[in-house]
């Protein structure tokens, strides 16, 4: 049987620190998240959807509220949701407050209920927040079912012991009798085994800001002799966080860590190192495929690399020591001894070092 398990939409969400443009852009990418999440669900011919919460952010709006029903309409297969911090059931909720197609089960009470597939020999266990905080849903529970499959969704926390929301123990998901624990909350995905049970988030599926870096998808998971939990990535804008020694071209330096071809991705590119100064809006230019695209001149002046030969200190005898053996026919070692002392100099300096 297989699975697609996705979570921590946020649509509505705000998108801080952006223009007009890129704000309408990733407002309009967002709210394609569920259709992408279900066409994928078909394609893969996943048997179940299940979303584990933070699908709206806050106060939802209509628009997401259709985009998110036309696409679960669509999947026509069982799909589950448990509500999380951000899109907790209180009454204004899109959960209560909105009807949804037939084939959604949401989960709209702080405790574990089940839900059996007979037609699957499956048993969706899940809970769903009442608030913007919840107690650990998972403490003293087990799964009572006898079908062949028990899988348990909630949004909770399983890297903080006191988290607020609802936080989960290895030994609470080896203790469920689970096969499958979908969580969501933790926006960079992640899984870990305990006992016979797989416990696992996806992550968000389309990052906001650079907090949010890298490429985002969802999970297939695939239940047989083993669970196994596989990311797919998903087709949406990226945000890329880089650093690069800018060196003696900048634009190059640059280059190296963009696309050749036209992209909407958003790249954030800090230059460090020395550097004669550099021109931060000509680059721009020179990379108009990549609108989105943010640069940082963090580079100090060319210093003088033996400006502290002759001082009666450790740095000054390891300098001279370094330039008496510039006195060397070969041209290689020379650009070696130069180099160290320019990664000495960065370091010194408090420099990030990028060794070549």
């Amino acid at each position: 049987m297989k699975l697609l398990h996705s979570a921590d939409w946020h649509l509505d969400a705000p998108m801080s620190g952006k223009t007009p443009a890129q704000n309408r852009f990733l407002r309009q990418e967002l709210l394609s998240v569920p259709d992408k999440v279900t066409k994928l669900c078909q394609e893969l011919d996943c048997e179940i959807l299940l979303l584990s919460g933070d699908l709206f952010d806050g106060v939802y709006t209509k628009e997401s509220y259709q985009a998110v029903y036309r696409a679960l309409e669509n999947v026509r297969i069982p799909v589950f949701i448990a509500p999380g911090n951000h899109d907790f059931c209180a009454p204004a909720s899109p959960y209560l407050a909105e009807s949804w197609p037939e084939n959604v089960h949401i989960f709209t009470h702080a405790s574990m209920e089940a839900f059996p597939l007979p037609e699957l020999n499956c048993t969706v266990f899940g809970a769903g927040y009442e608030s913007m905080d919840c107690p650990g849903l998972l403490k003293d529970f087990h799964a009572e079912a006898d079908t062949q499959w028990k899988i348990g969704i909630l949004h909770g926390d399983p890297t903080v012991a006191g988290s607020p929301y609802c936080p989960i123990t290895s030994r609470q998901v080896r203790d469920s009798g689970l096969d499958y624990l979908a969580l969501g909350h933790i926006h960079k995905g992640g899984q870990s085994r305990s006992g016979d049970t797989l416990c696992a988030w996806p992550g968000c599926p389309m990052g906001k800001d650079f907090g949010e870096s890298g490429i985002k998808g969802v999970l297939l998971v695939t239940l047989e002799d083993t669970v196994q939990a596989q990311d797919i990535p998903l087709n949406t804008p990226r945000f890329f966080d880089e650093k690069t020694d800018a060196g003696d071209d900048a634009q190059e330096a640059v280059a190296s860590l963009l696309p050749a071809a036209p992209s909407q991705d958003f790249y954030r590119v800090t230059l460090t190192g020395y550097s004669n100064p550099i021109d931060t809006e000509a680059l721009l230019t020179t990379f108009s495929h990549v609108p989105n695209l943010e640069l940082r001149d963090q580079t100090l002046p060319e210093p003088d690399l033996w400006n502290s030969v002759g001082e009666d200190t450790l740095e000054g005898v390891f300098f001279r020591i370094l330039q008496d053996n510039l006195d060397t026919q070969s041209q290689a070692l020379q650009r070696q001894i130069k180099l160290a002392a320019r990664i000495s100099r960065q370091i010194l300096d408090g420099q990030e070092v990028n060794l070549p």
